[in-house]
């Protein structure tokens, strides 16, 4: 496993971060490793896509009906 070192991340960012280690009873560090995972899967989200059948899905119908269906609540 490597080692990562990270600078001049704003006071905002870590405040926060140890609020969520706080809040999970877990350290800074284990919560930044936990979140840049999360984040990293997102580098495999173009081949995944890539992979899906195309289903010649107009999008603009599906934004239409969810829209109407929403109107109808």
């Amino acid at each position: 496993m490597k080692t990562l070192y990270l600078r001049n991340v704003p006071e905002d960012v870590v405040r926060r971060l140890q609020q969520l280690a706080d809040r999970d009873g877990t350290s800074l560090g284990a919560v930044a490793v936990r979140e840049l995972s999360d984040v990293s899967r997102r580098a495999d989200n173009p081949s995944l896509m890539a992979q899906l059948a195309d289903l010649d899905v107009d999008i603009s119908e599906i934004v239409e009906t969810l829209e109407q269906e929403r109107a109808a609540r």
